[in-house]
């Protein structure tokens, strides 16, 4: 009977065991190795630890390692034993600056061997994993924000990615090579930017490497899409702030269009246009890329990110998301779909009709939603025998809806009449260029009228009552009865009031003769 107890306590201890601290996870038993995301959680780690980046965790880093880890410093002695263990299964994992990078790894695939599991757990859990081998959800705390609000990179975090960048760029050559890409997300589960919407977003050399401006793009877009997903992304490659002191969010786009000033870094510009309108070719033009005669319909959402240069002391980061037909339906059905527009923009190299109609429907949208945005038209001049018809319909069409005059570009000829800088230039003053729809100037002509009545009527008002005032004072002086005064009140022939206004002057003499008497 006590064995069967003991037995039983012996399952419920290693069932618990298990649980706390899976195996799983971390161990592959057929092939006998690390598992790839707990290699990838030991680099970060070993990265996190190695304070002056070079490359090796000498005694003092790995004294703050232990106290880090298990609140408790090593002994000399003790740091010499595990360097000892270490060299003996591999003699590289040791060096004259300390314990590398191999090294470390192979000294957890010796805690997994030789000692408890929870030693490992431990270690993985103070540097903020779950059981999945992931950052935990509390480590980022959640993002308040509303719709017509922003998140961008703080200075502190542009800061540290600068430094990776520099610390990447083994060649010194000023670009990220795609090796050198991949090694910049060694220590996250996996790299965010071979998969839409990343992989195609930013301009890349011949070879597919990055420069820094291209590499901070690409961030900042990240940022604008996915805020919560591109700190966890800064927290693996070592991030050693506050998560929350990465990002900052913006001042709401509705007080910009009432402080007629954006202070956005990064501006976000939504492309319209009917099927081959030229938006794609434009998107690839913004990026470095070269024309092509090709028609590739765009099924799905695209972007497009680059810098660019208004002054020496103001860079901005454009973000071009070029929305396919199909896909304007589907943004309109959503009321906040425009609130994180900072500037839409027209391609308009086919019929008027088409780009007045699809235009009108989003100045609409915005109207209804509150969520109003300025607005651009381009005319491409690829095709030289339709563009005059195209740039005489879209100054019609932009004249109609009291935007801009249509800007000329020729993307095939090499010709971008400085597009990027206005784009930037008009989201930079969100009040003007607003598209006016019919409905929104009926109601401002109704406003007008309204106030101009006010106006004739208080001026026909003074007068009447200034007239009023001089024959009552007539009456008190014995000159004129009170029925001689409301006569001539009435008899009046003023040609100042009839003409100011003349159908009302009769009842407000009345009423205030009335009144006044």
């Amino acid at each position: 009977m006590e064995g069967d107890k003991y037995v039983i306590l012996t399952d419920i201890y290693l069932a618990q065991k298990n649980a706390l601290y899976p195996l799983a996870p971390l161990f592959d038993k057929e092939s006998q190795t690390l598992k790839p995301p707990f290699v990838r959680a030991l680099k970060r780690i070993f990265i996190l630890c190695d304070r002056d980046r070079d490359g090796a965790l000498s005694d003092d880093e790995l004294n703050i390692y232990q106290v880090k880890c298990f609140n408790a410093p090593f002994q000399p002695s003790e740091i010499l034993v595990v360097k000892k263990v270490v060299r003996k299964k591999l003699p590289e994992g040791v060096n004259e600056r300390g314990l590398s990078l191999a090294g470390f790894i192979s000294l957890h695939a010796l805690f997994l061997e030789k000692m408890p599991r929870e030693k490992t757990w431990t270690v993985l859990r103070k540097f903020g994993y779950n059981d999945d081998i992931k950052l935990a959800d509390n480590l980022i705390p959640p993002l308040k924000r509303a719709p017509d609000q922003s998140v961008e990179l703080t200075n502190e975090a542009i800061c540290f990615l600068e430094k990776i960048f520099d610390g990447l760029d083994g060649d010194f050559d000023k670009v990220l090579r795609p090796h050198e890409i991949e090694e910049l997300f060694s220590t996250a589960p996996e790299s965010p930017w071979i998969e839409y919407p990343y992989k195609d977003a930013v301009e890349r050399n011949a070879f597919g490497g990055l420069s820094l401006d291209a590499f901070l793009s690409e961030w900042a877009l990240m940022t604008l899409l996915n805020p919560i997903f591109s700190v966890e992304n800064l927290v693996y490659m070592g991030f050693h702030g506050n998560p929350s002191s990465a990002i900052c969010v913006t001042r709401r786009r509705h007080v910009d269009r009432k402080k007629q000033h954006s202070e956005r870094n990064v501006l976000q510009c939504f492309i319209f246009g009917p099927m081959k309108a030229g938006k794609s070719a434009l998107l690839n033009y913004f990026i470095g890329r070269p024309y092509s005669k090709a028609y590739n319909p765009t099924n799905k959402d695209r972007y497009a990110v680059n810098v660019v240069d208004i002054s020496r002391e103001n860079k901005k980061y454009l973000v071009l998301r070029e929305i396919s037909e199909c896909g304007v339906t589907e943004l309109l059905a959503n009321k906040e779909s425009l609130a994180s527009c900072d500037m839409q923009f027209l391609s308009d190299e086919t019929s008027r009709k088409a780009s007045s109609e699809l235009l009108l429907k989003i100045a609409r949208h915005g109207e209804d939603t509150g969520f109003q945005v300025p607005c651009l038209i381009v005319v491409a001049k690829d095709d030289q025998d339709s563009f005059t018809m195209a740039i005489q319909e879209a100054t019609m069409l932009s004249q109609n809806i009291g935007v801009e005059a249509p800007i000329p570009v020729g993307v095939k000829l090499g010709d971008s009449n400085n597009i990027f800088h206005r784009i930037v230039t008009a989201a930079e003053q969100p009040h003007l260029s607003i598209p006016k729809t019919e409905a929104e100037t009926t109601c401002k002509q109704y406003h007008r009228l309204i106030g101009r009545s006010l106006m004739y009527a208080s001026v026909g008002v003074a007068m009447t009552i200034g007239m009023v005032l001089r024959l009552q004072g007539r009456m008190r002086q014995g000159r004129i009865t009170k029925k001689q005064t409301i006569t001539s009140l009435k008899n009046s022939k003023s040609k100042q009031c009839k003409s100011i206004y003349p159908e009302r002057m009769d009842a407000a003499c009345f009423w205030l003769s009335y009144i006044l008497f």
